[in-house]
């Protein structure tokens, strides 16, 4: 036999895709990738830099009433924005400092019902997941009403910056 024809034999003309397997792939991955993204929602919180003395918009005679949230290893600070210590906290190992920080405000809630921003101040070493507690103990508490729990706004405008040096 020729060089030719052997090479002829070898290479098959039309060769068809069998893309059989890729679909019954598309179509169990395809549901199940939809379902699943239901389940995986995310809530984005708007928050903002405090703002200084210098910018705010009141008149320099008049000082507003602003609410202070300091977090420190040991303990958190509610307090004004005059430096006057509202209430120490202890911190929990337990977490049940979160609890008392959200009864501390509501009470404060009580006195200035208009009130909505709150500032907490973190230190730079303080974790993402206590930062993220303490945003959702400022930000609602849980009520019982008609049977139901529902939650209830305290100061949903939350700013944050840094804590001031410990000494």
């Amino acid at each position: 036999m020729s060089r030719r024809s052997i090479r002829k034999a070898r290479s098959p003309d039309n060769v068809e895709l069998d893309i059989t397997a890729f679909m019954n792939l598309m179509v169990i991955l395809v549901p199940f990738l939809l379902i699943t993204a239901v389940f995986s929602h995310l809530t984005v919180l708007d928050i903002n830099l405090p703002t200084s003395a210098e910018n705010s918009k009141s008149t320099p005679n008049k000082k507003t009433f602003e609410i202070n949230v300091i977090m420190g290893k040991k303990q958190f600070v509610v307090a004004d924005n005059s430096n006057r210590i509202i209430k120490k906290i202890p911190v929990f190992k337990t977490g049940g400092h979160f609890r008392i920080l959200n009864n501390v405000l509501k009470q404060i809630k009580v006195r200035y019902p208009e009130k909505t921003n709150i500032t907490i101040l973190s230190q730079q070493n303080s974790s993402y997941d206590n930062l993220v507690k303490t945003m959702d103990a400022v930000r609602v508490f849980n009520t019982v009403e008609n049977g139901e729990i529902v939650q209830v706004e305290l100061f949903p405008d939350i700013s944050i910056g840094d804590a001031p040096a410990t000494r």
